[in-house]
């Protein structure tokens, strides 16, 4: 088939993919949904958060998600071979995580810290997972790009604290992620990855920025799970519904995301952002 015809016509099967990207993509509450049939006021109870427990979970996140790109691109080029699970195998780590930390409550002593600890290790899974679905999508996992677009992925299906109103528009929010994640992996590659310390010291540098935009839209989905979790009605198979929603909802979010990137790969990023639009 000739190449130019190739490149202006999206297959029926490829236009399918599209749709159903854009219905995860765009169905942005699906989370605070599931996490409201456990327990009443979620909504409220959000914005309801102390400022001082707001910045611990802002600064917990950060901290999380500055752990998983030190840990992945540290390693991520001695040769290391990437089982592949499926993904109802992370399901079932993340949903144990949850349920000490829910059987306790987020905001109790004990259980605050406990939060804190089992999100560390469920965002560890649940990045794993992302990588998983990345790398069935076509992605090379050794290259410094395909990792930062795995951390994108927390990103997604979320606001910002600095958003005016919820933006459900994948393209829209993904033209700013997108700069950030071309500064953050020109910035890395020039920069190495053996100074990493020294780079994540570094607030002012692309890749810091790009980790403070994830950690800005990802702490409102923690916060919703932080509030879920404080309701005391459910217990330890709350805990562990709630991180079940949790890895679900990113595992949805990560599957849209790396096929719109491998549909863009193969037809180039102005005909599937015009077909998903038209959607």
């Amino acid at each position: 088939m000739d190449k130019h015809f190739f490149k202006h016509n999206i297959s029926q099967v490829d236009l399918e993919a599209i749709r159903s990207a854009k219905a995860s993509m765009e169905d942005i509450g699906m989370l605070m949904k599931g996490l409201n049939k456990l327990g009443d006021g979620i909504d409220s109870g959000i914005k309801l958060i102390p400022q001082k427990q707001q910045v611990w979970l802002q600064k917990n996140v950060n901290n999380i998600l500055m752990t998983l790109v030190k840990s992945n691109l540290a390693t991520m080029k001695k040769g290391e071979i990437f089982k592949k699970p499926s993904p109802t195998v992370y399901k079932t780590m993340v949903t144990a995580t949850g349920a000490l930390s829910g059987a306790l409550g987020a905001t109790t002593g004990i259980g605050t810290v406990l939060f804190a600890s089992e999100l560390a290790l469920s965002t560890k899974f649940i990045m794993r997972s992302i990588m998983d679905i990345a790398r069935s999508e076509g992605e090379d996992l050794y290259n410094i790009e395909t990792q930062l677009s795995c951390l994108q992925v927390f990103s997604l299906g979320g606001e910002s604290n600095d958003d005016d109103g919820l933006e459900t528009s994948y393209y829209t929010s993904k033209i700013a992620m997108d700069n950030a994640l071309k500064g953050a992996t020109s910035y890395v590659s020039k920069n190495g990855i053996h100074g990493l310390n020294k780079l994540l010291l570094n607030s002012t540098n692309p890749l810091m920025k790009l980790i403070s935009t994830v950690t800005s839209r990802f702490t409102v989905q923690v916060s919703e799970k932080f509030i879920a979790q404080a309701v005391p009605l459910i217990g330890a198979a709350g805990g562990g519904s709630i991180n079940y929603l949790f890895i679900d909802h990113f595992q949805k979010m990560a599957k849209a995301h790396f096929t719109i990137r491998r549909l863009e790969r193969k037809y180039g990023e102005e005909l599937v952002k015009t077909k998903y639009l038209e959607i």
